[in-house]
């Protein structure tokens, strides 16, 4: 499980990136999303909630991250991306510039959290 969620790191910060961008890319050209940025935000979300949810796995299991602050990153990751959703009616005609820039930030928290633990 340990190694999963390793692993599943770069699969979640990846995706979060990715969608991220396309959704910055959207915001300055001016257009919309379609389906396939609201397909990719939510396969980019998915891939970071399985990763914390891995993570309160591996936690469950008794392996530590060896430094709390990992853990802190989990919790700000589930913040971030559940505020986002309660909000997401409010977010009107900027939805590909907030959902990029809630996604980038996103992966950032995901990198921080892996930094910490690979010292």
């Amino acid at each position: 499980m340990r190694t999963l969620h390793a692993h599943g790191a770069w699969v979640a910060v990846v995706t979060t990136g990715a969608a991220g961008l396309w959704g910055l890319t959207l915001a300055v050209l001016g257009r919309q999303p379609d389906r396939a940025f609201r397909i990719g935000v939510g396969v980019a979300v998915t891939a970071m909630l399985v990763q914390v949810g891995l993570g309160f796995l591996v936690y469950g299991q008794g392996l530590r991250p060896g430094s709390e602050f990992h853990l802190f990153y989990g919790f700000l990751v589930l913040f971030t991306l559940a505020f986002a959703y309660i909000l997401r009616a409010k977010i009107g005609s900027r939805a590909a510039l907030v959902w990029g820039l809630v996604l980038l930030f996103t992966m950032g928290l995901g990198l921080r959290a892996w930094a910490v633990v690979a010292g």
